[in-house]
C-alpha cells in the first residue's frame, strides 16, 4: 500500500464535476481579474466567518503583510509571534521592517497565551496569533492581553478554516484575520489564493485599493501599492469548495477520533486539543523522541509523513540577523526535533486508516 501524507486529488475527487463546471463557467465569461466571482466569494467568506469584509489577496503571506502595512506597523515597532510558526508568519513581520518577538508554545502546540505579557516592552505594537495545524489559541486570554496594552491583534488562519474558539470561528477575533488558500489548506484553491478578513470598515476600504496598485479609480493611485489579487478562476473554485468545507472538516474530525482512540504506541504523544476549541485538523502531528526511526519505518511501509515543522525560524539562516541562537527558545527547538504529521487528507479510506493505525502500532525501537 503506498499513502501520501496529503492527497489532494482525492478531495477534488468528491466533487470533480462542480469544479469542472466552474471553471468552464470563469473561463467562458471572458473577465478573469476582481469580477463577479471574487465579489461573491468575499461575501460568502465574510458570512462565514462571521465578519463584515472579507478582502482577496493573491496568497496568505501577502494577507500577512499587507495586514501589517495596512495597521502602519514597521521599523522601530515588535510583533510577538509563537517560537514554533512557520517562516512566513514572521515574513509578514519583517518584509514592513518590524521586529518579530518569539513567544514560546503551550502542550497544545500553539503560542503560550500566559507568556505574552511577559514579552512585551513599549515598543510592541501588535500579536501575530497563528492558529497552528488546524486549532484555536486561547482568545480569551489573548484579547484581554491585548486590550490592555492597546496591541492590535492578526490572526493567522491559514491552517484553520471553520475551526472554533468558544463556538466563535477564528479570523473574526482580531483587527484582522488571515488566511491562505494554498491547495493543501482546508478550503484549498487550485493554485494560491488569500485573503484578509476584518469588521474594520478603514481596513475593508484601504485594503482594496493597496492590493489594486493603490489605485482605487484606474490610473488615479493614492498609495504606493502591490498587485495582489484574488483571481476570478480561483474565487469561483473556492465558491465551490466552500459549500462542503463543514463536511470536509467534519470527515478529517473522524479520521482524527481514530487516530486519538486507536493509535497506543507509547513512543507517540498524541496531540491534545484545548479545551474550548475544535480542531479542524489541518495537520495530524504528533510528538516523538524515535521521529527519524520511526518516519524511516512507515516510509519503507509505503506511509508518507511531514515535518512541520524542522527549523524554528530563529534558526533559520534567513533571520540569523536577529543574533537568535539555539537554548533561546528550547520548546520550540525541542518540538523541531519531534513532531511528526501523519497522513490525514479528505478521501481516505477506511482500509488507509486501518493499515496506519496498524503500521504505527507495531513499530518498536
Amino acid at each position: 500500500m503506498n499513502i501520501m501524507p496529503n492527497n489532494l486529488k482525492r478531495q477534488y475527487e468528491l466533487n470533480a464535476k462542480e469544479y469542472e463546471e466552474k471553471a468552464l463557467e470563469v473561463l467562458r465569461s471572458g473577465w478573469y481579474v476582481l469580477g463577479k466571482e471574487v465579489e461573491a466569494f468575499e461575501k460568502e467568506w465574510a458570512d462565514y466567518i462571521g465578519v463584515k469584509y472579507c478582502v482577496g489577496v493573491a496568497s496568505g503571506l501577502d494577507a500577512l503583510w499587507i495586514a501589517f502595512r495596512l495597521l502602519n506597523i514597521g521599523h522601530g515597532d515588535e510583533v510577538i509571534v509563537c517560537s514554533n510558526a512557520y517562516i512566513a508568519c514572521v515574513m509578514g513581520i519583517t518584509i514592513n521592517g518590524a521586529t518579530p518577538v518569539f513567544v514560546e508554545p503551550d502542550e497544545y502546540d500553539n503560542i503560550d497565551a500566559d507568556k505574552i505579557q511577559e514579552a512585551i516592552t513599549d515598543k510592541t505594537k501588535a500579536i501575530l496569533v497563528v492558529h497552528l495545524y488546524g486549532q484555536a489559541c486561547d482568545m480569551d486570554k489573548i484579547m484581554d492581553i491585548a486590550g490592555k496594552n492597546n496591541l492590535r491583534v492578526v490572526e493567522d488562519c491559514a491552517q484553520s478554516h471553520g475551526n472554533t474558539w468558544k463556538g466563535k470561528v477564528v479570523g473574526s477575533f482580531g483587527d484582522i484575520g488571515c488566511f491562505s488558500f494554498y491547495p493543501s489548506k482546508g478550503c484549498g484553491a487550485f493554485g494560491d489564493a488569500g485573503c484578509i478578513t476584518t469588521n474594520r470598515e478603514d481596513i475593508d476600504k484601504e485594503a482594496r485599493v493597496f492590493r489594486n496598485y493603490g489605485s482605487e479609480k484606474r490610473y488615479h493611485n493614492k498609495v504606493v501599492g502591490t498587485n495582489s489579487r484574488l483571481d476570478e478562476l480561483q474565487a469561483g473554485l473556492l465558491r465551490v469548495k466552500l459549500k462542503y468545507l463543514d463536511s470536509f472538516n467534519e470527515e478529517r474530525q473522524r479520521i482524527a477520533e481514530r487516530y486519538l482512540a486507536e493509535i497506543t504506541n507509547p513512543l507517540l504523544r498524541m496531540p491534545k486539543v484545548r479545551p474550548g476549541a475544535n480542531s479542524s485538523w489541518h495537520q495530524f502531528v504528533v510528538h516523538t523522541d524515535a521521529r527519524c526511526e520511526l518516519q524511516d519505518y512507515l516510509s519503507k511501509k509505503g506511509i508518507g509523513t511531514l515535518i512541520h515543522y524542522p527549523i524554528p525560524p530563529h534558526l533559520s539562516e534567513a533571520y540569523a540577523y536577529l543574533g537568535k541562537k539555539r537554548g533561546d527558545y528550547p520548546i520550540a527547538e525541542k518540538y523541531a526535533d519531534e513532531v511528526l504529521s501523519l497522513p490525514m487528507y479528505n478521501g481516505m479510506t477506511k482500509e488507509e486508516q486501518d493499515y496506519i493505525i496498524e503500521s504505527i502500532n507495531e513499530f518498536k525501537l
